[in-house]
């Protein structure tokens, strides 16, 4: 098992005064509470895992100078799984066996959850934040798991609600990873063109982990489409959008949240002005949500170079969520009474972004919002009205 060392040199005094020590039970002491993160922190899907990681410690730091919770400091350590699911597995059954956390918190896919999650739920291990909108962690028996953000059938209606009901497009194609993360995607766009009567023109797929989308770039663009929605990871994503561009295809491309909206805008620079990008937290620039304000201020305490971006903004309110139930479960903390905590979460408004739980319902938002990149690199909020 491999720790994985902070990216940002700012963050490594932090990490290393609250790490745990490693004699704690279920990850607590009497000062000390630790969650782990199995996550890609290297490889094409990096920037997904480090930056819900630095959200998470941002989250983390600031209830930490507030006193911790309870009088604990909460910690969060990562380990590496390069999004693969084999390499999940391995660290989170090595977590779960090693017993020195409290949960998992901030997984990062659809493949590698599908292989973790059981474990998790088997071993009674709280499974706070996963970065995917896949319907099988909304099962409500997964009294283990506690949801964040929206499902990814939630992104993929309001993709063509906003193509066809604003813009007015009919022909719409579709590139996805070809795992269980793309398929899922590809199932939410067919249903939603499905209840208008529509079907897609064209698919393409490519493997994960990999660049390899020209083949399914020639096989979309024979069939001219208007639109092409898009369900992968930024680098690959990256690449289909500059190769299409280059063969002088005109449409529209709209992505899912998970594809890490900051990465690729970098990625694809002075080629990602128009593309759109579905998301399922606010807008990390808007400060005048109280909820975002605090944001700011966390994450210029952990990282001051770093700037706000979507998926920090998903680590922070995470992290949020985890310490509310922390809160809650009070002094006596155990796995147990900490997931009892995370069942009663009722209501939890973070400051003009609010999350509701209840009896089988493990997801906190439905909320989808829609972003355009800009010229610069920046983003700007798209309402479904706007065309």
């Amino acid at each position: 098992m491999r720790m994985i060392k902070s990216f940002w040199g700012a963050l490594t005094a932090a990490s290393v005064i609250a790490a745990a020590p490693v004699w704690a039970e279920q990850g607590v002491t009497d000062s000390s509470v630790s969650f782990a993160q199995v996550a890609a922190m290297e490889g094409p899907a990096a920037a997904l895992g480090t930056g819900m990681n630095l959200g998470i410690k941002a989250a983390f730091e600031e209830a930490n100078a507030a006193g911790g919770v309870n009088g604990r400091k909460v910690s969060v350590e990562g380990f590496d799984d390069g999004y693969e699911p084999d390499r999940s597995v391995e660290q989170v059954r090595s977590v779960i066996t090693g017993n020195d956390y409290l949960g998992l918190i901030g997984p990062v896919g659809t493949p590698t959850t599908q292989a973790t999650q059981p474990l998790a739920t088997e071993a009674g291990m709280p499974y706070i934040g996963p970065f995917t909108g896949a319907g099988f962690l909304r099962d409500p028996k997964l009294t283990n798991v506690v949801n964040i953000r929206a499902t990814y059938g939630a992104e993929t209606k309001v993709w063509i609600d906003y193509l066809v009901g604003t813009l007015g497009l009919k022909d719409i194609a579709i590139l996805y990873q070809d795992d269980g993360f793309g398929r899922v995607g590809l199932e939410g766009v067919t249903k939603a063109l499905t209840d208008r009567g529509m079907s897609l023109v064209a698919e393409g797929t490519y493997t994960r982990n990999t660049v390899a989308v020209k083949t399914a770039l020639l096989d979309i663009r024979k069939a001219n489409p208007q639109a092409v929605v898009m369900v992968g990871a930024y680098k690959p994503i990256a690449e289909f959008i500059k190769l299409a561009h280059k063969m002088k295809m005109d449409a529209v491309f709209v992505n899912i949240s998970f594809v890490g909206s900051d990465a690729l805008s970098k990625e694809l620079g002075a080629e990602g002005e128009g593309v759109i990008i579905s998301q399922v937290v606010p807008f990390p620039w808007d400060d005048s949500l109280p909820l975002v304000k605090q944001y700011q201020a966390a994450l210029k305490t952990v990282a001051p170079d770093a700037a706000p971006g979507f998926v920090t903004l998903e680590g922070y309110i995470t992290g949020r969520v985890a310490l509310a139930a922390l809160e809650k479960a009070g002094t006596d903390v155990t796995r147990e009474s900490y997931l009892a905590a995370l069942q009663d979460l009722g209501t939890l408004d973070l400051g003009g972004f609010s999350l509701t739980y209840g009896a089988g319902d493990n997801q906190g938002s439905d909320d989808v919002f829609l972003t355009e990149i800009q010229a610069d690199g920046s983003f700007k909020p798209l309402a479904l009205g706007d065309g």
